[in-house]
């Protein structure tokens, strides 16, 4: 059990021939030749190291692409055709959405190039090379410095391999650190810019079962989208233009209609967000009993204050489905990690390793000088840290989130501009701002944002420590007689910036003595009063100890792999390209549960009530699904919807292609299991599931429904 925390988790125990394996690990694919390749062959990969990842020829990872920063993605025919999730594209969908014309109730679906949506801000980023440079960035002479000298030193080198790579180029580049610091890899991007939306099914597919099954398993889910890559006539990355051409990229995923079966090799490619796998007890700790269970609160109060004021008002809904969403998506996988906690004992699991690793610091003097300071150095900086981490997680969850606080804060730099600058940049600046504020107000419910930002002022004044509360904060409850309500309503109604007119006839007038209107201004003043409380008494206590923390943490990791030096570790996730590999498996949840690995067609039908909106169904969709055409895309005459899979994936694996043996396209992840959301901490290779939708459901929903078979003209299948 131990090992499943921290180890590579290759377990082989030799038995008659009989090989057995655990599935943990989000793996850096260049070292997969290195690491775990024989294991992976083993399982029933066909493929080899280069066909999967090269930096010198087209391989597998030239047809993953990291999607709007966020998401992943994957590039499914010669003409640039991009697939992803529904919940991906959910923000560029709503966006050409209006009351009229509904895209997120009837569906989006062009048939032909000249009908897709160009999507301003959204971006595509293909992954070019990467190259491991720890012996350009690290120097033994460093652990002479303080920790403050070694920092600046280590960004000068950083900075150095950046220019180094992106000159003379149109690439961008980045270098990320993996185990606390202890290794460094440069990743080369390329960046594209014009990518339009091809085809997105109606919620009632993309979304269908809603927040009622998010995070759950048995999942009917077809949470899929197409969007479309353009480059210049030199296919490198531009600007929209109506004279861009269909990207040709170097490579793109074949499409399986095979199906799978329990046991069959599965492999995640895509771009894992964040992973803790190496915390220690004491931050668990925390995070269990202190901070997760305040921000599933807030999360909680939030959605009750949408829901109540969108219930049957389409255009306030349409405003606020997104932002609902991503409420909801954060709150919900929270709940489920504690639980997981719970589930799994993982403070007890931690303790023992750590106590494995006292013992053997223990046996020999020297690892007692280098090491022996770890645990009582966790202990007291996790006690140090607890009021600045509550406190730092709930202004942010509660006030500098909110949307008029945001959205108020985008005036600050107007201010110092109009003191520093009376030029270019403040005309620029004013300009930024009156694109920020259509934006802003396309999509703002001042009776929802009041309601909300009273009971995020009455949180954070119950649950933040009093040396927190900035002066506006005392003066609301004095004022106001602990009445946040009343409060929020003094903002709304004597605020300009509640009122897009007034905040346009600012901009548009302004001149130096605006500034003093915008810093009198009682929301620009809520603002001020808690940004500067962040910024002067939580951030650098935070940051201050978190920093030693780090360093902590950089020893401990190493100490584990001194401790075991015959294992190899994988690093935690952190947003760069990663390959997770599985298999087609059900799981048994609880007493007398079981849950097998795929779902049907069939049990939408099931779940469709009317009076539960999540599993609402059109008539046009219910007489498609009745009438049992599947064509193509059946098993033995069902139509499968999703799968689970054992791979270890985690926020940012939304829209990974989901590969099978030969790296052919089977799915798309979009999710995990309840119960497995806790593998951002602790892989439990029982329990932790990856949930897909299957392809062949995308193709009949793209074929049958849509009627846009020309896309499928335009896609490769495997024979």
């Amino acid at each position: 059990m131990l090992k499943r925390i921290f180890l590579i988790s290759i377990f082989i125990i030799c038995s008659s021939k009989l090989y057995v394996w655990a599935e943990e690990g989000m793996w850096m694919p260049f070292l997969l030749e290195k690491m775990n390749l024989d294991i992976m062959q083993m399982k029933g990969l066909k493929l080899s190291a280069e066909d999967l990842f090269s930096n010198k020829k087209a391989s597998l990872k030239d047809a993953i692409v990291l999607f709007d920063n966020g998401c992943t993605g994957s590039v499914i025919s010669d003409d640039g055709l991009l697939l992803t999730n529904y919940h991906c594209a959910l923000e560029y969908i709503r966006s050409h959405s209006s009351v009229n014309n509904n895209y997120l109730t009837k569906g989006f679906w062009t048939h032909s190039k000249e009908e897709e949506l160009p999507s301003p801000g959204l971006t595509v980023t293909f992954l070019i090379g990467i190259e491991e440079v720890t012996h350009k960035v690290l120097n033994d002479n460093d652990n002479n410095l303080s920790d403050d000298e070694r920092k600046e030193i280590i960004n000068k080198r950083l900075k150095s391999l950046i220019g180094q790579a992106t000159i003379d180029a149109h690439y961008t580049a980045t270098v990320k650190s993996f185990f606390y610091d202890n290794e460094y890899y440069l990743y080369t991007y390329e960046v594209f810019k014009d990518i339009r939306l091809v085809g997105a099914p109606p919620a009632s597919v993309g979304n269908f079962g809603g927040d009622t099954d998010n995070w759950v398993w048995p999942r009917h889910t077809g949470d899929f989208s197409l969007f479309r890559i353009y480059a210049d006539k030199n296919n490198k990355p531009a600007e929209y233009s109506p004279d861009n051409i269909p990207y040709k990229p170097k490579k793109y995923l074949k499409i399986s209609l095979k199906g799978y079966k329990e046991g069959d090799l599965t492999m995640v490619y895509g771009y894992p967000a964040k992973t803790r796998q190496y915390l220690s007890s004491f931050a668990i700790n925390i995070l269990m009993n202190e901070i997760l269970p305040k921000k599933i609160n807030i999360r909680e109060e939030k959605q009750n204050i949408i829901k109540t004021s969108t219930n049957y008002n389409d255009e306030a809904w349409i405003k606020y489905a997104t932002k609902y969403a991503k409420i909801s998506n954060a709150r919900k996988k929270w709940t489920g990690i504690l639980e997981g906690f719970e589930r799994t004992g993982i403070i007890q699991l931690k303790e023992e390793l750590e106590a494995q690793f006292n013992t053997w610091i223990n046996s020999d003097s020297t690892l007692k000088r280098k090491y022996g300071h770890l645990f009582p150095g966790f202990e007291k900086l996790y006690n140090e840290l607890l009021p600045y981490y509550t406190a730092e997680q709930l202004i942010y969850e509660t006030l500098l989130n909110n949307e008029l606080v945001k959205f108020v804060s985008n005036f600050n730099n107007l201010i110092y501009f109009s003191k520093e600058d009376s030029g270019e940049i403040l005309k620029d600046n004013i300009e930024l701002l009156k694109e920020t504020t259509n934006k802003f107000f396309k999509d703002y419910s001042i009776d929802i944002d009041k309601n909300v930002l009273a009971r995020m002022l009455e949180i954070y004044y119950n649950d933040v420590d009093t040396q927190f509360h900035p002066d506006i904060l005392d003066l609301i409850t004095k004022k106001s007689k602990d009445n946040f309500s009343e409060y929020a309503n003094y903002i709304f109604s004597k605020s300009i910036f509640v009122n897009q007119a007034k905040v346009n006839r600012l901009l548009q007038n302004y001149s130096i003595a605006s500034a003093v209107r915008i810093e009198d201004d009682p929301a620009f003043q809520l603002y001020a009063n808690f940004n500067n409380i962040y910024l002067t008494k939580i951030s650098p206590n935070y940051r201050a100890i978190n920093n030693k923390l780090d360093k902590l943490y950089r020893e401990y990791v190493e100490g584990l792999s001194e401790m075991q030096p015959d294992k190899q570790f994988y690093p935690d996730a952190n947003h760069t390209m990663r390959l997770s590999y599985g298999n087609i498996k059900g799981y048994k949840p609880g007493d007398a549960v079981t849950y097998r690995y795929y779902t049907t067609l069939s049990g939408i039908l099931e779940k469709n009530y009317e009076e539960i909106n999540d599993y609402t169904l059109s008539e046009e969709l219910k007489t498609l699904f009745e009438s049992k055409d599947y064509g193509a895309y059946a098993t033995n005459d069902t139509l499968h919807v999703c799968f689970i899979a054992s791979n270890h994936t985690s926020g940012g694996n939304s829209g990974s292609p989901v590969l099978n043996s030969e790296g052919q396209m089977i799915g798309i992840n979009f999710d995990r299991n309840w119960e497995g959301t806790v593998s951002d901490y602790l892989y439990d290779p029982e329990i932790c599931r990856n949930i897909s939708v299957d392809i062949r459901y995308m193709l009949f929903i793209i074929d049958k429904y849509a009627n846009a078979g020309y896309l499928l003209d335009e896609m490769s299948f495997a024979k």
